[in-house]
């Protein structure tokens, strides 16, 4: 088993950040809206690098969408910024209508996402967001799991010239585990550990929680393949089947809730195709609370040890499909 490790740790926010400054430099096109939240999203340092092409529309996100369709009409290339909650969810029929149903290339980046969000609470805590955003026609979605995935994703979203695109990344530090030489690619999975016995598929955050959970399962002699799912939408629907195929069983981790996310996307896939022995670890159908961030992954159920314990579930399931005696 290959083994993965930090590189460090820095937020995925800053890789969002530092992706615009560079994006500026290279295409005056690049153009970055904020709404009252500049600092925290870390897109005062665009404002500061090209105050002539940023926008701050204030407290008004359902305004910024339409602001930012209108920039893409005339050639622009808008960078909308908040937090996640107020990305996708306060502004969804303005990202439907004017961006999403006439294929405007507007970047819907998402910070402060998840249930790590923390102390700002349930009403701040975008659990939802990737339900909203995937179900809309024409619609890419991303979910990176480090700073440097975040910073290429951003930059990578350029290549998508027709059809919105919608990032989501996260508040605190986090582990940097992938470098210049990890692939990436939208619509492209990476398997970045092998496994025969079960396969994880993550996204985001819950992509360091795989890799751990994965380390567990190899002490207790159970190979566990790991797959970074960075793009939700367009699903790789090859590597999942490959993966239940040579697997048989597949657990899905995210930082969201259990409906109409990661997990659902995979399992709408599998059941059309192959139909597989699955275990979702996401948030069940709740809203979150006030907490720090590592305690509220353990409560919720969506940490490592949760990952493990549902690879148990499905190594279980699995053996009961095939007839053979469960240990």
């Amino acid at each position: 088993m290959v083994s993965i490790q930090s590189k460090g740790e820095k937020a995925t926010r800053q890789g969002f950040s530092d992706a615009l400054v560079e994006l500026g430099e290279e295409n005056p096109n690049v153009v970055v809206l904020g709404a009252d939240v500049s600092g925290s999203v870390k897109v005062d340092a665009f404002a500061k690098a090209y105050p002539d092409r940023f926008i701050s529309v204030g407290v008004a996100e359902a305004d910024m969408m339409g602001v930012s369709a209108g920039l893409a009409l005339v050639g622009k290339i808008p960078f909308a910024s908040t937090y996640g909650e107020f990305a996708a969810g306060r502004p969804f029929d303005q990202i439907r209508q004017s961006i999403a149903y006439s294929e405007m290339p507007v970047k819907i980046c998402a910070s402060h996402c998840g249930i790590t969000v923390g102390p700002d609470g349930a009403t701040h805590q975008s659990l939802e967001d990737v339900a909203l955003m995937r179900v809309l026609p024409h619609m890419t979605v991303i979910s990176p799991c480090d700073y440097l995935e975040t910073k290429r994703a951003v930059k990578e979203s350029l290549s998508i010239t027709k059809g919105p695109v919608y990032i989501r990344f996260f508040r605190d530090n986090t582990p940097m585990f992938t470098d210049e030489a990890t692939p990436f690619q939208i619509g492209k999975a990476n398997t970045l550990i092998d496994g025969t016995d079960i396969t994880i598929i993550a996204a985001g955050l819950q992509v360091w929680e795989a890799i751990q959970a994965a380390e567990m399962l190899q002490a207790k002699k159970i190979s566990a393949r790991v797959i970074n799912m960075h793009t939700i939408k367009p699903l790789d629907r090859e590597v999942i089947l490959k993966a239940a195929k040579e697997t048989g069983a597949i657990v899905t981790a995210e930082d969201h809730q259990i409906h109409c996310g990661l997990g659902s996307a995979v399992s709408e896939y599998l059941a059309q195709t192959l139909p597989t022995v699955q275990e979702f670890v996401a948030v069940r159908d709740t809203f979150g609370e006030s907490g720090k961030g590592v305690e509220l992954m353990k409560k919720y159920g969506i940490a490592r040890d949760d990952i493990v314990k549902a690879a148990k579930r499905a190594l279980k399931r699995k053996k009961g499909r095939r007839g053979e005696k469960a240990s």
